[in-house]
């Protein structure tokens, strides 16, 4: 017998739960289904949240054939074969795994019959396809999103498979406690498909009472299903969105958050990312208005290191905390970005002359090093000279914020420098 996610995949777009952007009334793969204009699709979202479930619902809906490959382990042959029958009855819809693997061979045998319409094609990935799928493919597809499933959809799903005695686990006398329903809802982290056969492995190792009712207790449901925390892969998008949730809610002065998403990266054990990403909020975010908050990001980026974990949280979570609540600049690292974009875009100039280097014989006589005025010759170490190009005389990179008491040092010494260098070119 099939597993029963296999069994409970809806029939129809009607039978769909969850994914109500994409199926729900008036949204847009509901309204093509409705209208039997179908285009090919891409959908991409973590494992078992509905992919293959709204292709089956789509094709049985549409009453089109509905078949399915895999773009790694399915050939050239199967293609044809599913080809030959468009040609011969019709519209088929195909529905292609791993459509991120797709070579090219496959890919160019199936292009003229995406274009024709006689196969459509709904190609499922866990990857972004915007950074995976061959632009051929992508560009004769609409890209939809397909979302984790919330605990109170996988919920109601488990109950219609415990009553449903067509295809779930309906000819079971089955009596499940509140406490493990909801484990087997909310502890797959949105993946349905794990949701569902832990439930009929559940169902189905227990022993019935004398009445013969299975009773599914929480210790039942936490043995069936262990927790999963989240989808995690290092390579995928749920790594840098992790990455990018942290990095902003460190900006935002938001502990809390950034707290959680340290902790997701901490279960996947990714202490390479943690500490680079640290370093660079350090000083991206930080920056000048607390340049002291660098080194101790460092030391604690260190002892992580050295310690491993688990203990490498304890170091971690302290300069999570302190970059939280230091004030924040970005001036720095504005201001040099602001100078590559004029180098990068050609506005650089010529050095001038009396700053090129005058350390070899007769460099006086082509000009270099002459009328440089040396600094530390002078009241304060600073004399007003020209040091940028002349091209660039004026330019003003750096533009310091008050947020933190030594770059408000730094931003009076930096006006008076300013200032000065005014007064002398008047």
């Amino acid at each position: 017998m099939k597993p029963l996610a296999y069994r409970m995949r809806p029939r129809t777009i009607d039978d769909v739960i969850g994914q109500e952007h994409l199926t729900g009334e008036g949204r847009i793969i509901r309204r093509m289904t409705e209208a039997k204009k179908l285009s090919s699709m891409i959908l991409y979202g973590p494992p078992g949240t509905g992919k293959t479930s709204i292709a089956s619902a789509i094709a049985g809906t549409t009453q089109y054939a509905f078949r399915m490959l895999n773009a790694v382990t399915s050939n050239k042959k199967d293609m044809e074969i599913i080809a030959a029958e468009a040609k011969m009855s019709g519209t088929v819809i195909l529905l292609l795994d791993e459509v991120h693997r797709l070579d090219k061979a496959k890919q160019d045998f199936l292009l003229p019959f995406l274009e024709n319409g006689a196969i459509i094609l709904i190609g499922a990935t866990t990857s972004n396809p915007y950074h995976a799928i061959n632009p051929a493919i992508r560009s004769r597809c609409q890209i939809f999103e397909v979302k984790p499933l919330a605990p109170a959809s996988i919920k109601k799903l488990l109950v219609k498979a415990l009553h449903d005695k067509e295809n779930g686990l309906g000819s079971f006398k089955t009596h499940i406690t509140d406490e493990a329903l909801e484990h087997f809802a909310g502890a797959s982290g949105g993946d349905v498909r794990s949701s569902l056969n832990a439930l009929e492995l559940a169902v189905t190792s227990t022993k019935p009472d004398k009445n013969d009712v299975i009773h599914i207790t929480l210790a039942i449901a936490e043995e069936c299903l262990q927790q999963k925390s989240f989808v995690h892969d290092k390579d995928g998008d749920a790594h840098y969105d992790v990455l990018s949730a942290f990095q902003k809610s460190i900006r935002g002065s938001d502990v809390n958050a950034a707290l959680h998403y340290l902790a997701r990266l901490i279960e996947a054990g990714d202490l390479v990312s943690i500490a680079r990403r640290l370093i660079v909020i350090a000083y991206e975010d930080i920056g000048l208005a607390s340049p002291q908050a660098g080194e101790r990001t460092l030391s604690a980026v260190e002892a992580a290191e050295r310690l491993g974990f688990p203990e490498a949280r304890i170091p971690l979570a302290n300069a999570v905390v302190e970059l939280c609540l230091s004030p924040k600049s970005n001036s720095a690292y504005k201001a040099i970005d602001a100078a590559l974009a004029d180098v990068r875009a050609g506005r650089a100039g010529e050095v001038p002359l009396h700053l090129k280097d005058a350390h070899y014989k007769s460099a006086a006589k082509l000009g270099r090093g002459v009328g440089y005025e040396y600094p530390h010759d002078f009241k304060n170490g600073w004399i007003a000279q020209q040091y940028m190009p002349d091209l660039l005389k004026n330019k003003r990179y750096f533009e310091p914020k008050m947020t933190g008491k030594f770059e408000q040092a730094l931003a009076s010494v930096y006006e008076k420098i300013e200032k000065g260098k005014k007064e002398t070119r008047h």
